[in-house]
């Protein structure tokens, strides 16, 4: 085994200190390096015990287990959220009975069993919002009896509870012993985007997910409701947006839906981010009102065209028309009702690619270029007279990087104030996070480069020529815009603070995979986010390097395998990275070749 000194000081993404340690724990930090210790090619056996995402500080120095009561229990104060929590954890603690694909090497105590899981919370009142402590300590004795759980607040007992459940495994149910625990998250932005307006996902499909993200530590879900396509959120005070431009009423979601996802995310730890973009992909909103969306039902690149005069980026035309006083009727009373059925901070209001020819092909619009007026200038009259209601209902603004750094239609910074104000990049990797944060922005991180999880499937355009393509010759991307296929191995690897100052490092408040729908639905959901998505959230939750600053990839790839078979049994469709004989031969699969 590795001993080190452990490192006190946190990062400065952190949420805080996590709990102390109690009397008498442990001065030395057991780290496991599971490429070290399983590796055929030094000959020692592997002794390491799996758990995703890796916690920040975690000894096992005993590798000893305990059977788990049949009666064990867990207790906990009372909270709406926690105890439902704690119920659904304590089910999960003494029925999953899972089978890991490589047992844990753990010496089996003749000690009595663990009874009970006491769970101590600091702050019961602490609401799921961005920043809330999520640290907790977790340490079960060798003696049996009762582990305890601290947390600062329920939310981080709730990670507690997760990392408490993974230590769990086998028939009977056998659980480690002698661990100590101390864990926080690096990023308290830990995300997940999914697309729901190009193809519609049940609400059970959204529930199931929103389980898997607290089982990784991820913490929020950004649910991209609507867009071009179709519009499925039935708003109180604008039924006919849903009523006419969903694709048919048994794919709409109802105030009553979002009031259970909500609700189940709160559960789960999970807030839930809407977002209905605006003032582009809005071709959808024309269903209900053809007056305020310029080119809407237009063939979106029309024959004969450059590619910079097309109408939109992908069929599906339709921009909201800043010049149109209805348009801001319309709009005020949709972002009144989404505010009311999302209680999370954030609100999400879109701003990413306007394209220039839908505005230009709009008489009014036109009339009004004509007399000198710019696209910039409507997109800053349509930020000028809604971000200010946004900010009225005590939220803050999240945009796409778009409003502020798209080279033809951006609004000017002072319309754009960094105390109120995200910016969510997506282009350019980490050029456009340091543009954002050098400029005072704070910023979630979705680079397409490394988190778009629908990339590297084709396209899914028609009558395209350019799959037809000689043998022999170069084939291309494939019509993905963002080839390649984002393995896991990219995605764990992504620093998302690369080229940034310590100062600018700070602004980054964390990173997000996005799966956009042109191509997935409810039948290849879980593969597509997973396991993929828990590459990303241990790289958030606790970095993507060992002590020694080295990228630690390969020990998490037996990890992830263990996590994906857990995932699998725990009903999460999630697709497999390697063979089933690479985990019964550790070490095998490895190259021990630098790449070229």
């Amino acid at each position: 085994m590795i001993r080190f000194d452990p490192e006190t000081k946190m990062d400065e993404q952190s949420d805080g200190p996590a709990p102390k340690w109690s009397k008498g724990s442990p001065i030395l930090i057991t780290f496991i390096t599971m490429f070290l210790v399983c590796s055929p090619i030094l000959s020692v056996e592997c002794t390491a015990i799996s758990v995703w995402p890796k916690p920040r500080e975690f000894s096992w120095p005993t590798q000893q287990a305990a059977l788990l009561s049949p009666s064990f229990t867990i207790e906990s104060p009372h909270h709406q959220c926690l105890s439902t929590s704690v119920k659904r954890y304590l089910h999960l603690i003494l029925c999953e009975n899972f089978h890991p694909l490589s047992n844990p090497h753990a010496n089996l105590t003749n000690g009595p069993t663990l009874q009970t899981l006491v769970v101590l919370v600091n702050d019961l009142v602490a609401p799921l919002s961005h920043g809330v402590n999520e640290s907790y300590s977790l340490s079960i004795p060798t003696s049996g009896g009762k582990a305890s759980l601290f947390a600062e607040t329920v939310w981080g007992a709730m990670r507690g509870l997760e990392t408490f459940s993974q230590l769990v495994w086998g028939k009977p149910s056998r659980v480690a012993v002698g661990v100590e625990v101390r864990d926080w998250p690096i990023f308290s932005y830990r995300g997940v985007l999914l697309d729901t307006s190009r193809n519609y996902y049940k609400v059970e499909d959204i529930l199931r997910t929103i389980g898997a993200m607290s089982a990784n530590k991820l913490n929020v879900f950004h649910w991209h409701i609507t867009d071009s396509q179709s519009f499925p959120l039935l708003l109180p005070s604008e039924p006919d947006l849903a009523a006419k431009g969903a694709y048919g009423s048994d794919m709409q979601y109802s105030p009553a839906d979002v009031r259970r996802i909500v609700e189940f995310g709160l559960e789960h730890g999970v807030r839930v981010l809407p977002e209905l973009d605006m003032p582009g992909h809005t071709g959808s909103w024309a269903e209900a009102y053809p007056e305020i969306v310029s080119c809407a039902n237009m063939f979106w690149w029309p024959a004969g065209s450059e590619w910079a005069d097309r109408l939109a980026s992908e069929p599906g035309t339709g921009q909201l028309n800043p010049l149109n006083p209805k348009t801001y009727q319309v709009l005020k009373n949709i972002i009144h009702d989404v505010a009311t059925l999302f209680p999370d901070q954030f609100y999400h209001a879109g701003a990413d690619e306007i394209i220039p020819g839908c505005w230009k092909a709009d008489p009014t619009i036109q009339a009004f270029l004509s007399s000198g007026g710019t696209l910039s200038q409507l997109l800053e009259t349509f930020v000028n007279s809604t971000l200010p209601y946004i900010l009225s209902l005590n939220r803050t603004a999240v945009y796409w990087e778009d409003v502020l750094l798209d080279p033809i239609i951006k609004v000017d910074k002072s319309l754009l104030p960094t105390e109120h104000t995200i910016l969510q990049t997506w282009n350019n990797g980490p050029n456009n996070t340091k543009r954002i944060v050098s400029s005072g922005y704070r910023a979630i991180v979705s680079s397409s480069d490394f988190y778009y999880l629908d990339c590297g499937h084709g396209g899914f355009v028609g009558n395209d020529s350019q799959y037809d393509q000689p043998p022999g010759s170069n084939q291309g991307n494939g019509g993905s815009w963002c080839a390649s296929f984002k393995t896991w191995q990219t995605i764990y690897n992504y620093d998302i603070t690369y080229g940034l100052t310590e100062e600018e490092t700070t602004l980054v408040l964390g990173g997000e995979v996005a799966l956009w729908s042109e191509q997935a639905d409810p039948t290849v959901l879980d593969a597509r986010i997973w396991p993929r998505a828990s590459a990303m959230a241990e790289s958030m939750w606790s970095g993507n390097r060992d002590k020694n600053g080295m990228k630690r990839y390969a020990e998490a790839t037996d990890r992830l395998n263990e996590w994906r078979s857990r995932m699998v049994s725990r009903g999460i469709g999630a697709e497999p990275i390697q063979p089933l004989w690479c985990i019964r031969n550790p070490g095998m699969c490895n190259t021990v070749h630098p790449s070229v």
